[in-house]
């Protein structure tokens, strides 16, 4: 069954309220927004965010509690994200020198973040 032209705007909404919020998250553990909603043709980086010499790859998932962070965990789509990366990367170069990452954070209210550092490999 479809969803609705309104679900659908609800559903983005709340994931572009997720990525704002995973972004001041990140800005408060010192690291630097690169980028945000990075679309390619092979899928979209929710986030990109460096610190020192490591260059974050962050998916962010928005939910409404933490329960089964685990099963959430596993089903992001690691192939989509890690392919949108390399793209990334081939049309920025200069951060060809920087260690590769690749990050989940769980939001969900009246909870704190749940950052999953280096929560998959580069092509996994």
């Amino acid at each position: 069954m479809k969803r609705s032209k309104l679900s659908r705007k609800r559903a983005e909404n709340f994931g572009r309220l997720g990525e704002n919020l995973a972004s001041l998250y990140l800005r408060l553990k010192l690291y630097s927004i690169v980028a945000k909603r990075v679309k390619t043709h092979v899928g979209e980086i929710d986030l990109i965010a460096k610190k020192g010499k490591s260059l974050v790859f962050v998916e962010v998932k928005m939910r409404k509690s933490q329960d089964n962070l685990e099963q959430a965990l596993e089903a992001v789509n690691k192939r989509r994200i890690s392919r949108a990366a390399g793209l990334f990367l081939s049309q920025n170069s200069k951060y060809y020198d920087y260690d590769l990452r690749f990050d989940v954070i769980f939001i969900a209210p009246y909870t704190l973040p749940k950052h999953y550092i280096g929560a998959f490999n580069y092509l996994e």
